[in-house]
């Protein structure tokens, strides 16, 4: 029988093949009265399970050498969930207190901490209860003797890039495991659009659909699907006439992605000879491969901030020194663009152990970004000379997020002057004419743009929060996630001004945010007179080949008549016959 599922589209593209079901990862334990004489024998099981666990972990570590930076990360995540003592601990004593098997001590944990992670306003944090589950399931299967990741089995006649992995869950320990076997696509019953699993796919460039509530239930092993990744769309025993129209398209997007990939080395220049900058986002060193592989020219946005991950505490100014001498080396004489640390919102950084109470319950309006380093002195000096230090390797430029004020600028630039004068008074190497640029993410920054054009050497707008300001939408809510919309007029209008403001007075100017990589904004962008591109690195080719089919000079006019539009339903219009 033939049936359609929907869920969330995390990973784009489409694969076809057979099911292949993944064993359930039983939570489901015995609920056993132990005698008191084997109390002891049964806390020594227990630890001797999370030991075994931990080792495992420890040599997934070594696996992820030369992974993408992602997987170490989460790694060290299930590493840190597996030794929190509310997790390492506490079941021993429930295996004292309550005479109870290791396994039902565990599980009674467990969800006590999970229903604490579920409890959280931030989906980010809600979604972290998976990672709980999935470290719980790693020990239960220790205690239960059946050790280990699941495994792929072997389909006589059936290669690996045809299977399909449906799953209840996915923890990242098992995508890296997947990483060795090719498979063609994964689709699974629980996840939302930030859980590592998400992650872990975009990253592997495979198509996946999550959050389908009951796959593993509907579907038999091999049946034949059809995962849909760019609309979310899971496909159980297809007609004919359906396989061969998604066999077609996927056939279409694979000649489609070859042909992008000639364009890597090809001059990013638009049809009457303007150069157009295509830069790279990163989050840590380790992006700078895939930052080059995509073509990037440079880095035009790094997100310190990242160099946090999961260890809630400071890194030092040696260890920041070297992740931004790592970035600079890598990217060989390429501009890079190193943003201050924008704490304090919607990243598992765990500030608040930093910070203590500084934190506030809304930080998305609240101690975040310039903000809080500028209430934090001694952090943003380390900082700032750590990154001046790194400069004396290449180019790098300093980029301040969520400036809004005057006088927050002044005392930026003034932290940064006493940074290069604690540097001179050591003899330390660095560049003395480093730029300094800031985020535009505010409306009231953008509308008051002439505050910054005149103070700082460059802007960088961050269309990702400007929208989410803009138009008071949290866009980690899902329940309000259909209003945020980039094409509403005010946002256009915000976006058209910044760049022209800058235009007028010769400051450079790009975008950062998710709009940069979209190649359906390319020549709306290229209309408003914007010159410089940051995004993932796997979007460059896309918006490089918009950018060499496309006419400044004849996007101009274009572009302004559309921006008189009111109605973002007119504005879509004319946004179709722009890209037609």
């Amino acid at each position: 029988m033939s049936f359609t599922l929907h869920g969330l589209p995390v990973s784009a593209g489409i694969a076809i093949g057979q099911a292949h079901l993944m064993s359930h990862a039983t939570l489901e334990v015995s609920h056993l009265v132990i005698s008191p004489r084997m109390v002891d024998k049964e806390v020594a099981r227990f630890e001797a399970a999370l030991a075994r666990v931990r080792d495992e972990f420890a040599a997934l570590k070594g696996r992820t050498q030369h992974s993408s930076a992602e997987f170490g990360a989460f790694i060290d995540l299930h590493s840190m969930i597996l030794s929190d003592p509310e997790l390492a601990e506490v079941p021993k004593d429930l295996i004292r207190e309550r005479r109870c098997n290791a396994e039902w001590a565990l599980v009674q944990q467990m969800e006590v901490l999970v229903d604490q992670f579920e409890k959280f306003d931030d989906q980010y944090l809600r979604e972290r209860s998976y990672d709980v589950r999935q470290v719980v399931e790693r020990v239960i299967k220790e205690l239960v003797g059946q050790p280990g990741r699941m495994a792929l089995k072997s389909s006589k006649g059936l290669k690996e890039e045809n299977l399909i992995v449906v799953a209840h869950d996915l923890s990242p320990a098992d995508v890296i495991a997947y990483k060795e076997h090719h498979f063609a696509a994964f689709v699974t019953d629980v996840g939302g659009s930030t859980s590592h699993t998400a992650i872990l796919a975009r990253s592997l460039r495979i198509p996946a659909v999550l959050g389908l509530h009951n796959a593993r239930q509907l579907i038999r092993d091999k049946e034949v699907l059809i995962v849909d990744g760019t609309r979310g769309v899971l496909i159980v025993n297809p007609d004919p006439r359906i396989l061969d129209e998604y066999r077609l398209r996927k056939t279409q997007i694979e000649l489609e992605r070859s042909k992008l990939r000639r364009l890597k080395t090809a001059r990013s220049v638009t049809l009457d000879g303007v150069d157009i900058g295509l830069h790279a986002n990163i989050e840590l060193p380790g992006d700078v491969a895939n930052a080059l592989d995509g073509g990037a020219e440079g880095i035009g946005l790094f997100r310190t901030e990242f160099l946090f991950l999961d260890r809630g505490d400071m890194p030092t100014e040696e260890e920041q020194f070297e992740a931004y001498s790592a970035v600079v080396k890598g990217m060989g004489g390429r501009p890079v663009t190193i943003r201050t640390f924008d704490l304090g919102y919607d990243k598992d950084l765990h500030p608040e152990k930093v910070f203590g109470e500084r934190m506030q319950s809304n930080p998305a309006l609240g101690l975040r970004a310039i903000r809080l380093s500028l209430a934090e002195p001694k952090m943003f000096q380390t900082q700032l000379r750590a990154i001046l230090r790194a400069s004396r390797y290449g180019k790098i430029r300093l980029l301040i997020p969520m400036l809004s004020q005057a006088h927050e600028i002044d005392q930026t630039l003034a932290a940064i002057e006493r940074a290069k004068a604690s540097l001179r008074g050591e003899a330390a190497a660095f560049d003395e004419a480093i730029e300094v640029g800031a985020m535009i993410e505010i409306p009231a920054a953008a509308l008051a743009v002439g505050l910054f054009l005149r103070r700082m050497h460059f802007l960088s707008i961050g269309t990702n929060d400007l929208i989410q300001y803009t138009l008071a939408i949290d866009r980690s809510d899902e329940q309000v996630a259909p209003l945020y919309d980039p094409l509403h007029p005010a946002v256009l209008m915000l976006l058209a001004h910044t760049i022209a403001s800058a235009e007028k007075v010769n400051v450079p100017v790009s975008i950062c945010g998710e709009l940069a990589g979209d190649p359906s904004l390319t020549r709306l962008l290229l209309g408003m007179g914007l010159r410089q591109f940051s995004m993932h690195p796997a979007q460059i080719v896309a918006v490089k080949q918009t950018i060499m089919q496309s006419n400044c000079a004849e996007l101009a006019p274009i572009v302004r008549r559309l921006l008189r539009h009111e109605e973002p339903a007119k504005i879509r219009e004319q946004l179709a016959k722009l890209n037609g």
